[in-house]
């Protein structure tokens, strides 16, 4: 993601709508329709803003405990028409439970908590992870 790890700092997305249209370019680009977004962790900068404003372009959302949610209303989150399985760690005290409270405005969600994770919880405990990922992805069929 621009301006994380080892990438540069990007200006184009320094602001929510700059952010929106990056990922929106990125699945132009590769030529996905209304996709499925999994958000992990900090990629919730670029994830929830696009789900909030262009969130009937995807087919589902998929929130790995990520950051950012505290940053909108309940009243934006239930705006939000996208089917989403809220997953995290039990384990993850923090951004877990902080996203879940914030998330649930959303509605037609589903919550996925994996036992014995961490915040990562798809690198702990990655079968339960994708067992979670895959039930809701034959739901969205």
């Amino acid at each position: 993601m621009p301006g994380y790890g080892d990438s540069p700092p990007v200006e184009t997305v320094a602001t929510a709508q700059g952010r929106v249209a990056f990922l929106d370019h990125i699945f132009q680009k590769l030529g996905m329709q209304r996709p499925v977004l999994v958000s992990p962790s900090m990629s919730g900068r670029f994830a929830l803003p696009f789900l909030l404003a262009r969130g009937d372009q995807l087919a589902g959302f998929v929130p790995v405990a990520p950051v950012g949610t505290k940053d909108y209303a309940a009243e934006q989150y239930q705006q939000v028409q996208t089917p989403t399985l809220i997953i995290y760690g039990d384990r993850d005290t923090r951004l877990g439970p902080q996203a879940l409270r914030s998330l649930r405005h959303l509605p037609g969600h589903r919550v996925a908590v994996v036992p014995d994770a961490g915040h990562a919880c798809y690198l702990d405990k990655p079968q339960d992870f994708h067992r979670a990922l895959l039930g809701f992805l034959r739901q969205l069929q």
